[in-house]
């Protein structure tokens, strides 16, 4: 998901919908039909710098899709923080659209719910095949072992952007491929009297992000193999106290970072008051921004000294497309899903959305071979994991996400983040879980 406008205020409730009948799209039934073939309704996610912005991207394609089929697409672009509330709504009433875009991380929350249309092989089929996507992005519409929930839409992946003349004046000539490397420029650069490295504490899913790379990278997950909390394991406790060391013993984040959860670390980068950021796809934000390309660089993001092999160095990032079970327009819904996977529309979209084509045949437009493309689509191909896909995930998101927020606060307010206290503050979250 795009985690500058996560909806982390509906996923506390996630759990409890989920015991609730789910029946979603157009009909109380839960059953699809043709009812209505001359039209669909489509809750779209705020992609771009406004829900204006997004009209002025989809409608056009949309109207496209209306020439080509006699299909009317009734547009609405949800704004992130009410995404998930409004979808759980639609799960329990049966009212709700036809087609909607959710944040990858929530696949399996909604899969449970039995509310969305299941992607099997025939499906599919009818879209051009599974083959056609990055495994990556796969891997975040569902449970391993079941029929997908949702079907890819854009693609996204974190990078260290790095500000070059920053670096410069601190002697550094290349960017940090390790977290030790990482540390040590940071500290030439805050010698300088310049923030090294910006962070959004109070972001929760945010903080879900970069605690899972940490863990990913000491060859660690949040859950047991058959789907339970493990929030307590050793290697999950130092990865998040390591995270979190880089303000409260590095000191390469500045204290004051602990507050952010509004993309302030983005505009203290493209300011010029930051050396470095750790973002999902920053290029688009950062033009708004003012900042020029030129004055950035983009690498992959740092990992673990000494260790062999290739490491996971973000979180497999994105959007997916998805069909209410019960639609009064099946074949409709399908042929939709259809045009915005087809490599034209995922070329039109993800430029204008600066993310990554999942439909690898679209990756060879021109527009996604530039450095920082090149360094995301390499990332998603090679390097990116997805989030836990477990019914529990958004939950796992706001208790351990919260954690790692009260863990900054600890920090920023100079108060000692020992192992101790990591590890009492994962288990009170390991405690809010269902399944603990």
């Amino acid at each position: 998901m795009r985690s500058i406008r996560a909806a982390a205020v509906g996923a506390v409730t996630l759990s409890l919908a989920l015991t609730a009948t789910a029946c979603g799209g157009g009909s109380s039934t839960g059953g699809g039909s043709n009812d209505a073939p001359k039209k669909l309704t489509y809750w779209a996610s705020n992609q771009g710098a406004s829900v204006a912005v997004d009209k002025q991207v989809l409608q056009p394609e949309l109207d496209k899709f209306q020439k080509q089929t006699g299909i009317k697409v009734k547009l609405e672009v949800v704004p992130w923080p009410d995404l998930l509330n409004r979808i759980l709504t639609a799960t329990t009433s049966g009212q709700g659209p036809d087609v909607l875009n959710i944040g990858n991380s929530w696949s399996a929350s909604l899969q449970a719910s039995g509310a969305l249309l299941p992607w099997d092989a025939k499906n599919f089929d009818k879209i051009g095949g599974k083959s056609r996507f990055l495994p990556s992005a796969l891997a975040s519409t569902g449970v391993k072992g079941k029929d997908p929930a949702a079907v890819p839409l854009y693609a996204l992946a974190y990078a260290l952007y790095y500000n070059k003349k920053i670096f410069a004046d601190a002697g550094i000539s290349q960017p940090p491929a390790t977290w030790d490397q990482l540390i040590a420029d940071g500290k030439k650069i805050k010698a300088k009297g310049i923030s090294p490295l910006g962070a959004e504490g109070s972001n929760v899913s945010e903080n879900i992000h970069h605690v899972f790379v940490f863990a990913k990278q000491r060859g660690a997950d949040f859950f047991t193999a058959d789907g339970k909390p493990d929030f307590t394991d050793p290697k999950v406790v130092d990865a998040v106290q390591s995270y979190v060391d880089l303000m409260a013993k590095d000191q390469i984040i500045p204290a004051g970072d602990a507050e952010y959860a509004q993309n302030q670390s983005v505009s203290d980068f493209a300011k010029g008051r930051q050396a470095m950021l750790l973002w999902q796809s920053a290029s688009a934000n950062l033009a708004s921004q003012g900042m020029k390309d030129s004055q950035y660089g983009v690498a992959p993001v740092p990992v673990r000294s000494g260790a062999p092999g290739t490491q996971i160095d973000s979180m497999a990032a994105g959007i997916n497309i998805a069909v209410f079970r019960n639609t009064h327009n099946l074949d409709g819904a399908t042929r939709f899903v259809k045009f915005m996977t087809s490599d034209a529309e995922q070329k039109i979209l993800n430029k204008a959305y600066s993310s990554i084509p999942p439909v690898t045949s679209a990756q060879d437009d021109p527009a996604f071979n530039t450095t920082a493309n090149t360094v995301l689509k390499n990332t998603l191909a090679t390097s990116a994991a997805a989030l836990p896909q477990v019914p529990d995930e958004s939950q796992f998101e706001t208790t351990v996400g919260t954690a790692v927020k009260d863990l900054f606060a600890d920090a920023a307010a100079g108060r000692a983040v020992t192992t101790a206290s990591v590890r009492a503050a994962l288990l009170k979250a390991q405690q809010q879980m269902p399944a603990a």
